[in-house]
């Protein structure tokens, strides 16, 4: 007798997940952490510190840390400026969102545990400089006029998804590559649910029979498949389709996208 063992399909690895994440500049929350040794475990805040709050803008950068916007009358600011050696620990979350309206659009979290520092005011406007290249945004012109930037140095990340909790290290982060289309994802995933749903019934066909008859949305696109979220009344199932190849090029994807729907008329 025996016995078959069903491989899970492709999927992007937790280091390319959490990139993924930081690069779709998911919305962010800032507190401070417990006042202890920052390992990387969720362990709350520190009694007595400032309430979370959330940045007018946030910025993570290739190595895990992280440019944070607060307004100057944030308690966070007045917190930092005080802590011993000018250092606070803190906790950022980042809430990766399904860009379509599911029930529930929560797809990962990504925590950063660090050190929260301000910069004096010579060095902001040059770090400001510096984003903008990376990622225009009018908030960085607010730096000077009510608004202080500081900057996040990075002890431990943690990405929390339906596949489970991944401790990483900052040098695994950076190392990592985000995938080739989370910054296109949630418009295409917009598209397909709202001018095509005759290709969401199309690949309906892969989704297990006994779920057939919930609610079929697109939850999340990467280079390795596509996933689908079935709405239930006895709950949420998500679903992965795998491409055949892994796709890095939009006419990759295409092809493998017509591939799942069953086109018969793939180019060669």
């Amino acid at each position: 007798m025996t016995s078959t063992v069903r491989k899970r399909p492709p999927a992007p690895s937790p280091e390319a997940k959490a990139k993924s994440i930081a690069a779709r500049r998911a919305s962010a929350r800032l507190a401070p952490a417990a006042a202890h040794e920052l390992t990387g475990e969720i362990t709350g805040r520190a009694t007595g510190a400032a309430a979370p709050t959330t940045p007018r803008l946030c910025h993570v950068h290739n190595s895990g840390g992280a440019s944070i916007l607060l307004d100057e009358r944030d308690p966070l600011v007045d917190t930092t400026s005080t802590a011993p050696g000018g250092d606070l620990p803190v906790l950022l979350e980042l809430t990766d969102l399904a860009p379509v309206g599911l029930r529930e659009r929560t797809r990962g979290l990504l925590w950063i545990t660090g050190w929260l520092r301000l910069l004096p005011t010579q060095t902001d406007r040059q770090l400001a400089l510096d984003i903008a290249e990376e990622r225009p945004a009018a908030e960085l012109l607010d730096i000077g006029h009510g608004v202080r930037l500081l900057c996040l140095h990075p002890s431990s990340l943690v990405l929390a998804d339906s596949d489970g909790t991944q401790p990483l290290l900052p040098r695994q982060f950076a190392e990592a590559e985000p995938d080739p289309f989370c910054e296109y994802e949630h418009y295409w995933l917009r598209h397909l649910e709202g001018e095509h749903a005759d290709v969401v019934d199309a690949l309906a066909r892969h989704v297990p029979a006994e779920l057939r008859h919930g609610t079929i949305r697109p939850l999340s696109l990467d280079q390795f498949g596509l996933r689908l979220r079935v709405e239930t009344d006895s709950g949420d199932h998500d679903v992965r389709l795998a491409f055949r190849q892994p796709a890095v090029t939009p006419k990759q994807l295409g092809v493998e996208m017509r591939r799942l729907v069953g086109c018969p008329f793939l180019a060669a």
